[in-house]
């Protein structure tokens, strides 16, 4: 049963991966993406590492994709017209690029000896909330205020351009 669970969760992590990278519509790419995350996190639960599928929903889903469907939103009126190079030619070098990284990624990982079971030193989820909520609050802030950074920055980016009057 929970084979069956996880490969049907792969199956739609690679569905959507795949129409987040060949979709037209950059919206529905970002629809996609999200998808592949929440997918993701299913798979963490079917490994059993709930708190890895919690974090990965807040922060991949919640924040992340959020960000990027209001920098899509407010930037929409920027896109350029499509290049005059064909897609055709685009998709070549794109897909041996990518088959070449991935190999450079199978070959480095192969090697390494996955452990059986967890060690028996491992941080406990309690033990983890509570250094994030004392120790960890520092580097907590720094990455909500990298997100209103971003915010700021779509929005400006996305207004318009036109010249005030002076005040009387």
């Amino acid at each position: 049963m929970i084979v069956a669970v996880a490969v049907a969760l792969a199956a739609l992590v690679l569905v959507s991966a795949v129409w987040v990278v060949t979709l037209k519509n950059l919206f529905r790419a970002a629809l996609s993406l999200g998808l592949v995350l929440l997918g993701v996190a299913g798979l963490f639960i079917v490994l059993e590492a709930e708190f890895l599928a919690f974090v990965q929903i807040l922060v991949y889903v919640g924040a992340i994709l959020t960000l990027v469907v209001f920098a899509i939103m407010l930037t929409a009126k920027l896109q350029s017209p499509s290049p005059d190079v064909p897609a055709s030619r685009q998709r070549l070098p794109a897909a041996a690029a990518s088959l070449g990284l991935f190999a450079i990624l199978a070959a480095a990982t192969w090697p390494l000896g996955w452990p059986k079971a967890p060690s028996a030193d491992a941080v406990s989820v309690a033990a983890l909330g509570q250094q994030l909520v004392t120790t960890l609050v520092l580097p907590f802030e720094v990455v909500s205020l990298v997100f209103v950074a971003a915010m700021v920055g779509a929005i400006a980016i996305a207004a318009p351009r036109t010249p005030r009057a002076p005040a009387p």
